[in-house]
């Protein structure tokens, strides 16, 4: 039994991955990113995540390498501390507390005992950057409360803060202005663009700066596109720019190489530029990266960069701009329409990913599995145009069916509406398309659901909408003379007084069809679809429909949007009991009899747990989150948890997400995520070995099993090889002088039989020069005999290894003889 331990809200992956620029490791084999509360640590050759350094308790905000140790991590975020970090085995080595809330940190190779900060001063917009001084203390907590001011003003991005030629001056850009501290002569310059009072000057704003590593020379990224090279600004009159212009929107980030030889640059645009030697005319160019480049990092070694995308992606990119690696993270798509769905198969959370797309996501190891592409048309770009939005989708029978509907609609009376069946091929592990349908609706879709239970026959779809109908969809034989094939067509066609039908689900046994409309509750039989019974109320529109499972599939729950929750007993057709509650969120446990109900007040949103056949909630947990919730989901357990209290006793089987407004991703649990997300980052990572993936471990364990049997094979045969130094052949070979061996063609064959296991094991002795070949065939069969006996006792009996001496066989004993009775004499002559 699990001990009994206070349910909590933890993040559970989904955290953006491009909120800052991630770090290489100073031999490029590791990638960091900040995730949320987590710093996050990714091979850049297998694209695992090997560690979660976890830590802090609030937003982290920056990360760097530490200039004195390659080996060790610096990181800071809101809760007001640095931490030093043993990255390789994700372990914590110091805190440093500063207090005040940090947004962004920096490094520098000649500051041994110190770092550089962005904190906010007493006003909440007004930020300034602060050098702080790491005191030495062998004490792992350590407060560190000396504070040096060096720039006031500046914007908390920290990509509109640079330090270049090897950390002589820093420079810092907000709105027109530019900012350069030198160090040394402790002195800051100043310079202005043209203000937005000019409509020609009206995009000049400075959008990310970056330094050359060894040269004076500053890089300015703009919001029209332009980057600005600036040299001689260590006097303000003296000063000079030039101008790249590719982009035709916002430069987004910056970056030069680790040698200052090229400057990488990225917008909008999806596209990695190169400018070699800053020349207008010397470009290179990575296209087609999928989505707007957010932040450009490069590696200490030079051999890699990689650009973060507001798609939630981080690509790792090779010198010679060949994308090698891509790490994808939860897509935050600018709103959720299809909810939270689970796919029966791969048990992947599902939802909108990238425009048009579903991404199917592993919230045990918290990363996308794969996009399936649902409205297959080419995203522009473009703030004005009006896209096709994917607004629902459904997985029906065991995960062979998913149903998506997408719509786009420029005004009133325009509306495009399409319904796209996929069927799931099992040969290439995907969802094909089956079937497309054009307008099924003269309306928007409201509801779609599959009737989802173990005695149903035929595959039925059911789809609500606001034109005041709901379609039954069935899968037929759709065959000809050329191939085999099958298709959806309509059924059945129901409406209730043309009320808009709002929300529709089918009971477990699938016998039952309920179809809310606006305030009416119907229910049909399934069979033959006639109207069996309604449930009235004048609480306002029905927003959320759903059937009790199990011991409680009698039982039919409705949430209106007035704030009551109603549960109507269909045995006796009457209302069973109704709670005033606020409901956003009301979603069913697939192997229990729980429902989970998320409710909305002005303090924040509240769980509650609770079953239908009795009003009185199962587990109540106030103040989730102060946001509110829109989707939420229940999860099935790979390993069920034993909970001996009854109150936890609903996470047993499944667990509970939930999906804020801002698109966090967070459960109830007793245990910290880390524990769950990565299994293999507990193992500790040496500086020579590749990361720990689950090809490695089943590889591995395979290997190891079969250099144990070779081993023990190796073993055996040992016993029954010839030793070498004990064959008269080779010792005749070695020790006759060679001024009187024959030729080389008659030793080579004598010697490679001798090398041959032997087959008979009579001495020469036993055997007469004038033994005739039949004698010899005779003997054969008892030979075979005495060989084997002979070799189960060498094989049986240990302690005679020693004295194994090869016998040689009767040819080669033949061959001896000739050879010891050549007379040899004439070599006397000579």
């Amino acid at each position: 039994m699990v001990e009994e331990e206070s349910i909590r809200v933890v993040h559970c992956g989904g955290s953006e991955l491009n909120f800052r620029r991630a770090v290489f490791s100073a031999d490029s084999k590791y990638i960091f990113c900040v995730s949320g509360d987590f710093v996050k640590v990714y091979s850049t050759a297998t694209e695992e995540c090997v560690h979660i350094l976890h830590g802090h308790r609030n937003l982290v905000t920056g990360i760097q390498l530490n200039p004195n140790n390659p080996l060790q991590l610096y990181s800071c975020s809101f809760d007001g501390t640095i931490k030093l970090w043993d990255y390789l085995d994700g372990i914590l080595i110091k805190t440093f507390i500063v207090g005040h809330k940090l947004h962004a940190l920096f490094t520098l190779a000649h500051a041994e005992d110190s770092v550089f900060v962005i904190t906010n001063k007493e006003k909440p917009d007004v930020f300034q950057l602060v050098s702080v001084k790491l005191p030495k203390s062998s004490s792992q907590e350590i407060e560190a409360k000396e504070l040096s001011f060096v720039l006031d003003y500046i914007n908390q991005s920290p990509k509109c803060i640079a330090f270049g030629n090897e950390g002589e001056y820093v420079a810092a850009v907000r709105d027109f202005y530019l900012s350069v501290y030198f160090f040394k002569k402790k002195t800051t310059s100043r310079f202005t663009l043209s203000s937005s009072r000019n409509k020609k000057h009206s995009k000049n704003n400075f959008t990310c700066v970056a330094c050359h590593p060894k040269e004076d020379c500053i890089a300015s990224g703009h919001m029209d596109g332009k980057i600005r090279l600036w040299r001689n600004f260590d006097d303000d009159k003296k000063y000079t720019y030039t101008c790249l212009h590719w982009h035709h929107d916002m430069v987004m980030d910056l970056a030069f190489s680790v040698t200052g030889t090229s400057l990488l640059s990225g917008g909008r645009e999806c596209v990695l530029v190169e400018w070699r030697d800053a020349a207008e005319k010397n470009k290179e160019f990575l296209p087609r990266l999928g989505s707007t480049i957010e932040h450009i990092s490069v590696s200490p070694a030079g051999d890699l960069f990689c650009t973060s995308h507001s798609d939630n992606k981080i690509i790792v990119i090779h010198r010679n701009l060949d994308a090698s690696a891509v790490i994808q993270g939860l897509v935050k798509d600018r709103s959720i329409f299809t909810g939270l769905m689970i796919d029966p198969r791969t048990k992947a959370l599902v939802l909108n990913g990238k425009p048009g797309h579903l991404q199917f996501y592993s919230l045990q190891s918290d990363k996308q599995l794969y996009n399936l592409d649902i409205i297959q048309q080419e995203y522009i770009n473009d703030d004005g145009l009006i896209q096709i939005e994917l607004t629902k989708a459904a997985f029906g029978c065991y995960g062979n069916w998913l149903a998506t509907v997408e719509q786009r609609q420029e005004k009133e009376t325009e509306l495009e509406l399409q319904m796209k069946l996929w069927m799931y091929n099992k040969k290439t592990q995907g969802f094909v398309l089956n079937t497309k349908i054009s307008m099924p609706h003269d309306d928007h879709i409201t509801a779609l659901c599959f009737c989802n239970a173990e005695k149903s026959e035929i595959p039925t779809l059911v789809t609500a909408s606001k034109d005041g109908y709901f379609k039954v969809w069935i899968l037929t034989d759709d065959s000809d003379i050329y191939k085999k094939a099958v298709g959806w067509t309509c059924d059945f066609v129901g409406s209730y007084h043309k009320y808009q039908a709002t929300n529709c689900c089918f009971s477990e046994d699938g016998s039952l069809l309920a179809v809310s409309f606006e305030e009416i509750v119907t229910i049909w039989d399934s069979e033959t679809w006639e109207l069996k019974c309604t449930f009235c109320q004048r609480a306002g529109k029905i927003r959320h429909l759903c059937f009790g499972k199990l011991t409680c599939s009698k039982y039919l729950l409705g949430g209106t949007e007035d704030g009551i929750l109603y549960c109507w007993n269909l045995l006796s057709c009457t209302l069973e009991w109704s709670a005033k509650l606020n409901i956003r969120v009301m979603e069913p446990d697939p192997y229990s009899e729980n429902f989970a109900a998320v409710s909305q007040s002005s303090e924040g949103s509240d769980l509650f747990v609770f079953k239908p056949n009795e009003p009185r909630p199962l587990y109540i947990q106030k103040n989730i989150s102060r946001e509110e919730v829109q989707w939420g989901v229940f999860v099935p357990r790979d390993v069920p948890e034993l909970f001996s209290s009854e109150a936890h006793q609903w996470l047993n089987r499944s667990q509970f997400y939930f999906l804020t407004k801002s698109q966090s991703l967070l459960t109830f649990s007793t245990k910290s995520p880390e524990e769950k997300l990565t299994p293999t980052s507990k193992q500790l990572l040496t500086e020579e070995s590749l990361p720990t993936t689950p090809f490695y471990f089943i590889l591995g364990k395979h290997r190891q099993q079969q250099d144990e049997k070779l081993n023990e094979t190796l073993e055996n045969e040992l016993v029954q090889l010839p030793l070498t130094e004990n064959i008269p052949a080779v010792n005749e070979l070695l020790h006759t002088p060679a001024h009187v061996l024959p030729s080389a063609s008659f030793l080579c064959s004598m010697f490679i039989n001798s090398l041959l296991l032997s087959k008979e094991t009579k001495s020469a002795e036993e055997i007469p020069d004038d033994v005739d070949m039949e004698e010899e065939k005779e003997s054969d069969d008892s030979d075979e005999e005495n060989d084997f006996t002979e070799k189960a006792q060498v094989t049986n009996d240990p302690g005679l290894e020693e004295d194994i001496i090869h016998q040689l066989s009767k040819s080669e004993e033949k061959e001896l003889r000739k050879l010891r009775k050549v007379d040899y004499s004439w070599i006397a002559a000579l």
